[in-house]
């Protein structure tokens, strides 16, 4: 029968044998003391986790509030578009297609101010450009046409045109605006979507202006026609659907008034920019006097 000595608890004496013959050994004690330990160091690391999360989003929430209105940054955001956005807004503007509203085809509530912006500058020079080359051209065919620079004419365009580009589409935006308050089913586009289209609408008369360098009136009227046509035809698909549930009057009378004044923009630039040289129409009154001072020379002497 086993002694008390022998039913006495041995692991300590145990573990320090198995230590001397095994010295590079290691040993692991697992107790509910390091347990305990354990899940409070990692119930720390959590709450350190936590509170680094909640300051990152602190911190991209200051990163993303919205720039004040007299800041350089809140305008850039009108600016950013890439290329082939503007370029796809061209094409779209250049031909419309029936069906196919501008603003919610093409613009998709991103509309932007760098293509109406570089477009209307673009102009500006073209018409410029294109008004001294045609008179360059016509005094070579014509020796009686004296060329003179018509560079002071660009302050008149860059004014002209910028000022369509703004005021049309904010009497445009603030009548729209006035006939929704008033309870009618008006679709409201942002003053900025309508600047956007009115800026794109106008890209088209730049190869027209590039045309009518050709000193022929005929045909620089004919390519007038045509661009003034296409421009029109997308400002009236883009902005019929937001009028045609006004009242019939109202909505037709807008749509009419919208489009006269597009086609006034090209007319006028027709008749300041490329009008039949002075020159000729001197020359003209020249030899009418010419003819006029010789029928009454032979008169006299006649009689």
């Amino acid at each position: 029968m086993a002694s008390a000595d022998d039913l006495k608890f041995q692991e300590f004496d145990e573990a320090a044998d198995l230590l001397a013959l095994h010295p590079d050994a290691t040993t692991q004690s697992i107790n509910e003391g390091g347990k305990d330990a354990n899940v409070t160091i990692e119930s720390e690391d959590e709450s350190d986790l936590t509170r680094q999360t909640s300051d990152e989003t602190e911190l991209l929430g200051t990163e993303k509030k919205q720039p004040s209105f007299w800041t350089f940054e809140y305008y850039q955001s009108f600016f950013d578009v890439d290329t082939n956005q503007v370029l796809s807004r061209i094409r779209a503007s250049f031909i419309p297609l029936p069906g196919r509203n501008f603003v919610r085809h093409s613009l998709r509530s991103n509309p932007d101010l760098y293509g109406p912006f570089w477009i209307c500058a673009t102009l500006v020079f073209a018409l410029e450009i294109s008004c001294d080359v045609s008179n360059v051209i016509s005094s070579y065919l014509d020796d009686n046409i004296h060329y003179s620079s018509q560079f002071r004419k660009v302050t008149v365009a860059a004014v002209t045109i910028y000022s369509y580009a703004w005021l049309v589409p904010l009497g445009l935006w603030g009548f729209l605006q006035w006939r929704k308050s008033q309870g009618m089913n008006i679709i409201s586009y942002t003053f900025l979507e309508t600047v956007c289209v009115y800026g794109y609408s106008l890209f088209i008369f730049i190869p027209t202006a590039m045309v009518c360098i050709v000193p022929l009136q005929a045909v620089q009227w004919v390519v007038i026609l045509v661009a003034t046509t296409l421009s029109g035809i997308l400002l009236a698909l883009t902005f019929w659907p937001a009028v045609c549930d006004d009242t019939k009057a109202a909505a037709i009378t807008t749509l009419i008034v919208i489009v006269l004044l597009h086609a006034l923009l090209p007319v006028l630039s027709k008749f300041y920019f490329f009008s039949v040289p002075g020159g000729s129409d001197k020359h003209q009154g020249s030899m009418k006097a010419q003819q006029l001072n010789s029928t009454l020379k032979n008169t006299s002497v006649a009689h």
